[in-house]
């Protein structure tokens, strides 16, 4: 059994090799940063509390026992047990930060203070380490109390506001997504606070909320409400500045058409067999048939009907129409693989046992993503990490 942690780039592939991060963060969105950091070669070592991340609980579903879920985001990284309270344990954690380049951290404001793991402490014995936190509702004012659940997010930040059809409630993404983006804020925060570092041989602390990284990812919606003082409202699946665009009635079901643009639309008319609809005063403009969407709609759905969703997603690509099936998760597994994409793979633990992953999203024309750790058991680098940092002289 290998007792060494890869850290330098003779021993782990990718941009980040040799970047050590001490990751205490829990849940999602600090975890799914530090994922994508331990894929680009950065040497990620989770710290758990005794009983675990919560998201080792959040089950169904499961695979072999253990939460689907704790394993969307931390493959890739090497995980030790340790109660911050206890002096040993507390230790251990200083000796792996005295290795560290980067600490991400999501406690709740100034939670680490009393273990003297707060940015002002650990900028004081180690000034060239990367802080990075996370919260909810930021860390000072009235949102420094604010528990930062996603759920929480989506309603506060408008995001459920937009989400859903126009004559119901308010609707929730499908997924987290207020961590998701604030976790690719956070990285992208590290990565240039890498950067600087460079220059200066500084840390720094670097900071990202839910709601902020939330009202950036609402662009078009956040960028209409600050420049007219008016809320966008829902719109079910109709887009407020495109149109064709989202799904429509097809033979046999449903199909998503994206006509960002005039040349677009005349072919998707053409293809379709109406190519005077293209001419057709109303609809020449995108701003004609954002008003006259209606009856475009009938229009379009009435030669859709003559064929099967498979046979109008093979005609338009082939007249170079935007379009696309909708699928299921399940499904767009299966789709992603027959358009040459890898978005599956597997990993194996030192036990042998296996785990299922979704693949990195970015390709590198000389750098590599490397897939090295399954996720992991709780506590289950213990020994590898002690050993490490006792031949580290740590």
């Amino acid at each position: 059994m290998n007792h060494t942690l890869p850290t330098d780039p003779s021993t782990t592939a990718g941009p980040l090799a040799g970047v050590v991060v001490l990751d205490l963060s829990r849940v999602l969105a600090g975890p799914y940063a530090t994922m994508l950091l331990a894929d680009l070669g950065a040497t990620v070592i989770k710290v758990e509390s005794p009983h675990g991340d919560e998201t080792r609980t959040w089950r169904p579903p499961e695979s072999d026992g253990h939460s689907t879920y704790f394993q969307s985001v931390n493959r890739n990284k090497w995980s030790i047990a340790l109660d911050l309270s206890d002096p040993e344990d507390r230790e251990t954690a200083e000796r792996i930060l005295a290795r560290a380049d980067v600490l991400v951290e999501n406690f709740k404001p100034d939670g680490l203070t009393r273990f003297e793991l707060d940015f002002s402490s650990v900028h004081s014995r180690h000034p060239a380490v990367i802080y990075a936190s996370l919260s909810g509702f930021g860390d000072e004012g009235l949102g420094a109390a604010l528990p930062g659940y996603d759920v929480l997010v989506q309603g506060a930040s408008g995001l459920m506001h937009v989400t859903g059809e126009a004559e119901g409630g308010p609707t929730k993404a499908g997924v987290a997504v207020c961590d998701v983006i604030a976790g690719l804020h956070l990285q992208g925060a590290v990565l240039a606070a890498l950067y600087e570092r460079t220059r200066s041989g500084q840390g720094q602390h670097v900071k990202a909320d839910l709601l902020s990284s939330m009202l950036s990812g609402l662009v078009n919606q956040t960028s209409a409400a600050v420049n007219t003082g008016v809320s966008p409202h829902r719109m079910g699946n109709e887009h407020p500045s495109l149109f064709p665009y989202g799904p429509f009635a097809t033979g046999d079901g449903q199909m998503i058409i994206a006509c960002g643009n005039n040349g677009q639309f005349t072919r998707l008319c053409t293809a379709l067999g109406c190519a005077e609809a293209a001419t057709d005063p109303r609809w020449t403009q995108m701003a004609g048939r954002n008003e006259h969407r209606h009856q475009l709609r009938q229009l379009l759905e009435a030669c859709l009907s003559s064929q099967t969703t498979d046979y109008w997603t093979d005609a338009l690509q082939t007249a170079g129409v935007p379009c696309a099936p909708i699928n299921d998760v399940a499904q767009s597994l299966d789709y992603a693989e027959h358009l040459g994409l890898v978005p599956r793979i597997r990993l194996t633990r030192d036990d042998g046992t296996e785990s299922a992953s979704i693949a990195h999203p970015v390709k590198w024309s000389r750098s590599r993503v490397s897939y090295r750790n399954a996720p992991p058991r709780l506590d289950e680098h213990r020994h590898h990490i002690l050993n490490w940092l006792t031949a580290q002289g740590h």
